[in-house]
């Protein structure tokens, strides 16, 4: 199993941040250790300051496909949740002056957080989701502000990585991202179902 995440997929996000918004997706991967589910805490590593919750709709793929055109990647995937995607902000900040990969500020360990999927409904034209930090709403998103959809990231995705089943994409965080700090509890839904919910120790 392999996570794939898509970066700067909301424009606003982009700005946020001070990136440009890509013409193409921008593809970064983390191992089956990133992977944290079952709602199980997060505990804050050593080696960051500055660790940013980033929220994002996921999916799960359903059977191996490599190459798969646009119109055929719905076949593919029937489920779908949300996720954070942690960023240990300060990590990647000195990364990116050197021109280095994002792996050690996107990769750790517990860094893919994953909730309960549910059956995705494949006519929907927008999908809501959001994260509240102790009760507080915090990040908002919608389906349709992606730069990139979701059959368009399969397709780009099959092109380079055959896909397998159980695989997950994260498809990119809207605007909103900041740093998270111990004591605080994480909830996040879609169409105000909660999915996810857990603690940061």
């Amino acid at each position: 199993m392999k996570i794939i995440c898509i970066g700067r997929n909301y424009s606003l996000h982009a700005k946020e941040l001070g990136n440009e918004v890509p013409e193409q997706p921008v593809i970064f991967c983390k191992p089956d250790t990133a992977l944290l589910k079952n709602n199980e805490p997060f505990y804050l590593p050593e080696f960051s300051q500055d660790i940013h919750h980033e929220l994002e709709l996921v999916i799960k793929i359903d059977k191996a496909g490599k190459s798969i055109l646009p119109q055929f990647a719905s076949k593919y995937y029937s489920q779908i949740t949300v996720g954070i995607d942690f960023t240990a902000r300060d990590v990647q900040s000195q990364l990116k002056q050197k021109g280095l990969p994002w792996e050690l500020s996107k990769a750790f360990d517990g860094s893919a957080a994953v909730g309960h999927f549910i059956p995705f409904d494949q006519k929907a034209e927008s999908i809501h989701f959001e994260l509240e930090v102790n009760g507080q709403v915090v990040q908002t998103g919608d389906s349709k502000d992606m730069l990139f959809k979701i059959n368009d990231i399969i397709a780009f995705v099959s092109k380079y990585f055959t896909l397998k089943t159980g695989d997950l994409i994260f498809t990119g965080t809207p605007a909103g991202v900041a740093a998270v700090k111990i004591g605080d509890h994480l909830n996040a839904s879609i169409e105000n179902e909660t999915l996810l919910a857990f603690d940061i120790k």
